[in-house]
């Protein structure tokens, strides 16, 4: 039986970095404020000129040479992001395949917000445990900053811009994504919109009057929401496996808010050493923050080949989704030169 294995890992951040200080002289805003809600104390903000496309082209050739492996060998590529290049067409994902010098595969984007890179990866676990792919590449990548609100102190606060890119190919070994699970509540998705743009509020003067084509989110809410769903959702797949939390070597959880992720921790018992926190130093970059939050701990020998991981997200839509598989990836070299 064919297994599907993440092979490499990569990402990739914009060289801006905006803090929490640059924000108290644009909004009312504090440090202290940030940092006690949220644990962000800066993030990184693409150029103007920089396309959500440009930061996953940069990830997916890290990801796609630590995997060993040529462009030409990749026959498939995942985008998942809401931050897309255009709004509808061309997708992100044929353009980052087309700066990859690839003109003959299948590329396609996914829109599940946070989730992207979970639902990304189920995905790419169907189509090689079926035969039908051998080489997926998936990003998560998002210029959120292009669809921000830098006026509105209560989200401009939270939201960062970057990419991360995962292989995914066959399994040689007993190194394989073990299980993964995606939901979703559109009940809910008013809760965390970009209401703007779309059929129901098409572009026009009014929309843009009424800033409609940025991020609205009701924190108190979606907080709430987060935390009950993350925590379940874990804990079920672990039973499901009949797999401890004790046993997990890394718990690489979405990069929303440090209090969700201490909140999930907790729950698991996990020591601190277990859990992989980037949300103080990128913010949330929604379908990127898991690729980037692995890639980190990566490239700190955190994560080694073999390593018993667990991701958890839960993003707009609403969308929630968990993983669990051993990592297949060879040991970082300190010396790579890209």
């Amino acid at each position: 039986m064919i297994k599907a294995s993440l092979i490499s890992i990569a990402a990739y951040a914009p060289k801006s970095i905006l803090t929490n200080y640059d924000l108290e002289k644009m909004v009312e805003t504090s440090d202290e404020w940030i940092v006690k809600r949220t644990g962000i104390k800066q993030r990184h903000i693409a150029q103007k000129d920089e396309s959500t496309s440009d930061l996953g082209y940069e990830a997916a050739k890290v990801a796609i040479k630590r995997a060993n492996l040529s462009p030409c060998q990749i026959d498939a590529i995942i985008c998942a992001t809401i931050s897309p290049d255009y709004l509808c067409m061309p997708s992100t994902a044929t353009q980052i395949a087309r700066k990859l010098g690839l003109l003959n595969i299948t590329a396609f984007d996914i829109s599940a917000a946070c989730t992207g890179f979970v639902y990304a990866l189920e995905m790419a676990k169907a189509l090689v445990e079926s035969g039908i792919k051998k080489n997926v590449l998936i990003i998560g990548a998002e210029k959120l900053s292009a669809i921000t609100n830098w006026k509105d102190r209560t989200t401009c606060v939270l939201f960062g811009d970057g990419a991360g890119a995962a292989v995914i190919s066959q399994s040689k070994d007993e190194n394989f994504i073990i299980d993964t699970h995606t939901a979703s509540d559109g009940s809910k998705g008013d809760l965390l919109i970009t209401p703007g743009c779309g059929s129901i509020n098409p572009a026009s003067k009014e929309m843009l009057e009424n800033e409609l084509q940025f991020i609205h989110m009701k924190g108190n809410e979606v907080f709430r929401v987060a935390v009950q769903t993350l925590t379940n959702d874990v804990l079920n797949i672990l039973e499901k496996n009949q797999i401890q939390a004790s046993n997990i070597d890394l718990f690489a959880p979405h990069q929303a808010n440090l209090r969700i992720i201490k909140a999930v921790q907790q729950r698991l018992e996990l020591n601190d050493d277990k859990c992989v926190v980037t949300v103080d130093r990128y913010g949330n970059t929604s379908s990127a923050s898991i690729p980037m939050a692995l890639n980190f701990a990566y490239e700190n020998s955190k994560l080694k080949k073999g390593d018993l991981v667990l991701l958890d997200a839960f993003g707009g839509g609403f969308t929630w989704g968990s993983a669990l598989l051993k990592f297949g990836g060879e040991i970082y070299n300190v010396r790579e030169n890209f």
